[in-house]
Order: structure tokens, then C-alpha cells, then sequence
């Protein structure tokens, strides 16, 4: 036979499949109000494996891994299927419809907004570029940021979640889960790190570095290089006004070319981070929900059952609706034996259908479920 026979015989077999996995299907919904009627879970594991282990039986031995990932699959859809026609009606889908229908068209750029540490910080320059005129009040640390939103004294908050060579920010993280916000929008910003010093220092005299933690790490190669000690600081402003104000010339930071101006330091080494393609994401954080146009980007905060098999269910649907799952994140849960709460960014628009089910069967199904926001991201 030759490649034109061969793909008429495979269409011919993909027309019987078709109208046998629409007949599934239907079938499927009638399991679907008969488990609704009768109080009985949507997925039933032993069940699909009994299903497995019988096709994979019938099939060749070289087919059978095929035929479990096949099944499995259909498995997956015929659950989400499921799900949508015995979902109850959700009432996070009509706040976000409400929301969406509410929010200004353009963002506020004129607000009181939270940052954490001096002028200078990295969260200050994504404060600039996502406000046109912001009012910026300073905080220690970040759990200040979230207190300064909670209480109402800042309308916004800038919080830096993560960086493509560092990684995520795992105390940012811990506190998303202690907070009640909503994220507004986000942007990633390029880091360029600089070596500062001040005048009449050299590179070979320094024998002490002093950066927030992030920096450091982002730098490592460039540190281990120089053979000095490393000190961690609030942030990258704070650690120049530290070597500024000592006049000494056997320390230096690492910071931006602002905090270099800022503080009167000299630049002694440009770009020095790990690798040129460096960014960190930061969110804006808000007391109450704001969805402008275009959002596609969903966080979601959720926890799982301590039991096998329980967060591939919930990725299943994702992949089950043809949704993008683009962050995954893990925190463990104070005071829990090895138990985690999961973080998730999904890319979606917030209008698509498949995401207002999707959301609305996580709500129905999950343990707990936090909504953190729809936003767009720069």
C-alpha cells in the first residue's frame, strides 16, 4: 500500500472512533446525572483501573503502555465533562463577571503604593514603570507590604514573586496564604546588577560584598570569582547606603546604576548576574479585585488530599480543557506532616468559557481554594 492508502484507511478509522467517543461521551453524561442524583463523586480510581487493566490485556504487549495513556486520557476528559454538568453555580464566576464589568478600563496611575525598602530598590523602579505617578511609602520587609494593603493605608503593594536564575520568593510565597489581596497586574523587570563602590576603591582591594539575599545568588559566579565575603541585606538600596555611609573602600555592593547616583558610588563592574538574561517578576497587589481588559494571567492558591494521585487530578484538568499551566509552586503548610499548598499561574483570558469552568470546578472540588486575581502582565 502506498502513503495515499494508508491515510485513507487511518481516515476511515478515525471516522469510527469519532462517532464511538461521541457516543462515550453521551454515555458519560447519563453516568454523570446518575452520580449527581445519587450523591457519588465524579472520578472513581478503582474503576479506571479496572478499565485499564482489562484493555491493556486485550491489546499486544507492545501496545498496552500506549493503550493505559490512551485510556487514561479519556479518562481525564470524560471527568471534566462530568464536572461541568454537576458543578453547582458558582458564585466566584459571577464576582469575577461583576468585577470585570466594573473595573475601569484603564488602570489608576495615580496612588499611595507600598514598597519594600528604600528609594532605589528594584521594587521601586517596577513601582515607576507600572505607575505614572505613584506616591511611594517604604517598608522593611515584605509582610509590611501585605499589612500596608490589608489595613488600608496603601491602595497598592509591589511584591517581587520571582526570578528566571534565582527562583521563586519563597517568603512572598509563605505570605500569600496569611493575606486577603487580589493581584491587579505584573511585569518582569530586567535585572542588571552592578558592582558599587566608593571612590578609590578597585576591584582587587574588596574583600567584603554586601546585596539582598536574591542579588547574591544571582551573582554567585561573579562572588565566588572575587573570593569575598557576601552580606545579606534588606535590599540592593540598603546595601549601597550602607558602603556610601562607611567610606570604606575594601567593601561593596551589588545594585542598580540608580543606587550608584542615588548614593554617590562609583560603578566598578557592569552586569555582573550569572547570565544577561535576567529578570524578576513582580506583582501589584490591591485589598479589592480589579480585572481590566485583556487580563489572561489567573493565580490561584489551593490544597490538595494527601493521597495518591490527587494533584495529577487537578493538572489533568488543565490539560483536559487545553489550558496553559505556567507556574507551579509548592510551600508546605505550618504545623502539617509533609502537606503543601500549591500555587498556580494559568494563562487563559478571564472571558474564555473553559476558564470559568475550570475555576469552577476547582471552587466546587478542592479542599481550599483562593482566587489571588485576573491581570494582565508587561
Amino acid at each position: 500500500m502506498n502513503i495515499n492508502e494508508l491515510r485513507n484507511e487511518i481516515d476511515t478509522i478515525d471516522n469510527e472512533l469519532v462517532r464511538l467517543f461521541e457516543k462515550r461521551m453521551t454515555t458519560a453524561a447519563a453516568i454523570a446525572a446518575y452520580k449527581k442524583e445519587n450523591g457519588l463523586p465524579v472520578s472513581d480510581r478503582e474503576r479506571e483501573r479496572q478499565v485499564i487493566n482489562k484493555v491493556t490485556a486485550k491489546v499486544s504487549p507492545e501496545f498496552s503502555e500506549y493503550a493505559r495513556v490512551l485510556y487514561q486520557t479519556i479518562f481525564d476528559v470524560s471527568c471534566s465533562y462530568q464536572r461541568g454538568l454537576n458543578s453547582k453555580k458558582s458564585n466566584l464566576i459571577e464576582k469575577i463577571e461583576k468585577v470585570t464589568e466594573q473595573t475601569p478600563k484603564e488602570r489608576i496611575n495615580r496612588a499611595v503604593v507600598a514598597c519594600q525598602g528604600v528609594e532605589g530598590a528594584y521594587s521601586q523602579h517596577a513601582c515607576d514603570k507600572m505607575f505614572a505617578y505613584p506616591s511611594i511609602m517604604y517598608f522593611n520587609g515584605f509582610e509590611d507590604v501585605f499589612k500596608a494593603v490589608d489595613s488600608g493605608l496603601c491602595r497598592y503593594g509591589i511584591l517581587p514573586v520571582e526570578n528566571s536564575t534565582a527562583g521563586s520568593v519563597n517568603q512572598v510565597y509563605d505570605l500569600m496564604s496569611k493575606y486577603s489581596f487580589y493581584i491587579t497586574h505584573s511585569m518582569k523587570l530586567c535585572i542588571e546588577h552592578k558592582l558599587l563602590a566608593n571612590s578609590g576603591t578597585s576591584i582587587s582591594s574588596i574583600k567584603e560584598i554586601y546585596s539582598h539575599e536574591q542579588a547574591l545568588n544571582q551573582c554567585s559566579a561573579f562572588i565566588s570569582q572575587l573570593g569575598v565575603k557576601a552580606h545579606v541585606c534588606k535590599n540592593t538600596a540598603e546595601a549601597a547606603k550602607i558602603v556610601a555611609e562607611s567610606g570604606r573602600t575594601d567593601i561593596a555592593a551589588i545594585g542598580a546604576k540608580e543606587c550608584a547616583e542615588l548614593y554617590g558610588l562609583r560603578i566598578l563592574s557592569g552586569n555582573i548576574q550569572n547570565t544577561q538574561n535576567n529578570y524578576t517578576r513582580f506583582i501589584c497587589i490591591s485589598k479589592e479585585p480589579e480585572i481590566y481588559p485583556g487580563a489572561d494571567k489567573t493565580s490561584i492558591i489551593l490544597t490538595v488530599p494527601h493521597t495518591p494521585g490527587s494533584l495529577y487530578n487537578i493538572i489533568a484538568r488543565f490539560a483536559a480543557r487545553g489550558l496553559n499551566l505556567t507556574k507551579l509552586e509548592s510551600r508546605p503548610i505550618p504545623g502539617s506532616n509533609f502537606e503543601f499548598k500549591f500555587y498556580f499561574d494559568i494563562d487563559a483570558s478571564v472571558y474564555s468559557a473553559e476558564f470559568k469552568r475550570l475555576i469552577q470546578e476547582l471552587e466546587n472540588d478542592c479542599e481550599e481554594f483562593t482566587y489571588l486575581g485576573s491581570y494582565t502582565e508587561e
